[in-house]
């Protein structure tokens, strides 16, 4: 029995979840989801150019893991971009801690459960 997944801790939700190649109709496209801790990782790695250990530490997981979800986003997002595909971020379980993460003061935790 596998052990139970941790719950992964985000900045936010993006308000901007879905990209596709200009020109081509949302039908025709495959579409790729990337999930919310994939977009996490990374924001955190490539955009804000964390270490993955102090990424990992913010988002509530070990540094194996972050490097495991690193991977697989940097696969989704390739197969996007050298295929046209369409990419959508949604879903997973995860926790929104604002002041934590963000560098606010106060914030909220807002626990979201999509899958």
């Amino acid at each position: 029995m596998p052990r139970p997944k941790c719950c992964r801790h985000i900045c936010g939700v993006p308000d901007k979840n879905y990209f596709k190649p200009r020109g081509i109709p949302a039908s025709l496209l495959e579409e790729i989801v990337l999930s919310l801790d994939e977009f996490e990782a990374i924001r955190l790695a490539d955009y804000e150019q964390l270490y993955q250990e102090e990424a990992a530490s913010r988002m509530n997981i070990s540094r194996q893991t972050f490097g495991r979800i690193i991977e697989a986003a940097h696969k989704k997002i390739a197969d996007v971009l050298m295929n046209g595909k369409a990419l959508k971020i949604e879903g997973g379980e995860v926790a929104f801690d604002e002041a934590k993460l963000c560098g606010h003061g106060k914030g909220r935790r807002i626990k979201i459960n999509t899958q």
